[in-house]
């Protein structure tokens, strides 16, 4: 084996699969990190000064922020995707697209094998796994965490023992494990492996604690065309702008907090916390404006639709063709989804305060429990007496 491409995300497991891998394969090891983020300059070169004094032989960061928009987050928008009507698949959809590229660059540099540092106990193996092989079929995956079973502790002290320093610190364990994303960030630690303990306010790393809310209340709006932000506020901006200032807002007021206890792709139960304040914000504009335009079986077959597509990207199925069919699906309820809605912002709470579109359907010739003149009373008595036949029969004594 000549080389190695590794998934680099600077944490303890990546780390310690540079000098590990060296050492055992004898071979050059080349990280890579794929940005989903928008990470800063500072942020990359850090990566960068990381993994060669780590040993590793090269580095590079490939931009996947507008893949992970068009390809991922473009239709959790469209579909409201929550997983169990809950999660916002925060961080786990980024996957797909750091394997792709991952996969891509390996191939490019003629690499022998891709490595990466998940456990064996959770999703990200799994969904690496799949989109590896999908990219690249004959290309070895290397995993030494999962394959040796190593512990942190272990980990920790076969760095010290190598010379290297396996953390910014001292190596001591961190008492939350975060993963962070554009889309929102995952919290894990001792709380999340029970089922009856909180994470606390501390634990979020961006959130504040609930006495710490902005107590001013703001109006928000956020402008939609097609489906997918182009406004906030009025102003147009990029797509990765955009998300920017809606978690900017939502993270003044404390919104988006959440815990999340759900099937892993293994079987067994896991449970996390998270913060998604640019989802809560975008999915409750997006959905109070669908609720003006789309029609009642529209947006009765989309949620269904929408729960399956969260459901198979969760349990790594995003290569499948039925995700594309779903996506021609969402693409086309979202023709006419177009328009601004307002949002109130308070103390950990946003509802929206009203909708502006050239394409409701409350277009006034019928107004709910007031007028219409679009059919007189007679017609509606009629309509009523017929709609009722079915239940008056079914409930004949």
């Amino acid at each position: 084996m000549n080389k190695i491409v590794l998934a680099f995300s600077g944490g303890l497991d990546t780390s310690f699969c540079v000098p590990y891998l060296k050492k055992k394969y004898d071979c050059e090891v080349h990280t890579v990190t794929v940005d989903c983020l928008g990470m800063t300059s500072e942020q990359k070169d850090k990566l960068e000064e990381k993994s060669l004094a780590l040993g590793a032989d090269s580095h590079a960061t490939l931009d996947g922020t507008d893949l992970i928009y068009s390809k991922i987050i473009a239709y959790l928008i469209k579909g409201n995707v929550l997983r169990d009507r809950t999660y916002p698949l925060s961080v786990g959809a980024e996957r797909f697209i750091q394997a792709m590229l991952i996969a891509e660059y390996a191939k490019n540099i003629g690499a022998d094998a891709v490595a990466h540092g998940s456990t064996g106990a959770g999703n990200d193996q799994v969904r690496f796994d799949v989109a590896l092989r999908v990219v690249n079929p004959d290309m070895q995956i290397i995993t030494p965490i999962r394959e040796e079973k190593f512990t942190r502790e272990q980990q920790i002290k076969i760095l010290k023992e190598g010379g290297f320093v396996p953390m910014d610190r001292d190596g001591s364990k961190a008492p939350y494990s975060i993963n962070a994303g554009i889309w929102g960030t995952t919290i894990g630690g001792y709380e999340t492996l029970t089922p009856n303990k909180a994470l606390p306010p501390e634990a979020f790393p961006e959130l504040k604690a609930p006495h710490l809310f902005n107590d001013e209340a703001e109006e928000f709006s956020i402008t939609f065309e097609q489906g997918l932000p182009v406004a906030v506020n009025g102003e147009s901006d990029t797509p990765l702008n955009l998300l920017q200032s809606i978690k900017k807002a939502a993270v003044e007021h404390g919104i988006g907090r959440g815990m999340h206890t759900g099937d892993t792709i293994l079987g067994i139960k896991g449970r996390i916390g998270f913060e998604a304040p640019v989802a809560t914000l975008v999915y409750t504009a997006h959905r109070e404006l669908e609720k003006q335009i789309l029609t009642k079986w529209q947006r009765h077959l989309k949620d269904t639709l929408s729960d399956y597509y969260g459901m198979l990207l969760h349990e790594a199925q995003y290569f499948d063709p039925v995700m594309r069919n779903i996506e021609a699906f969402l693409d086309a309820t979202q023709e006419r989804v177009d328009g601004t809605t307002n949002l109130y912002l308070y103390r950990g709470n946003a509802f929206p305060l009203g909708v502006e579109s050239p394409n409701s359907l409350m277009n006034g010739k019928a107004q709910y429990g007031e007028s219409s003149q679009l059919w007189n009373g007679e017609e509606a008595r009629a309509f009523s007496k017929i709609y009722g036949i079915a239940s008056i029969l079914s409930n004949k004594q």
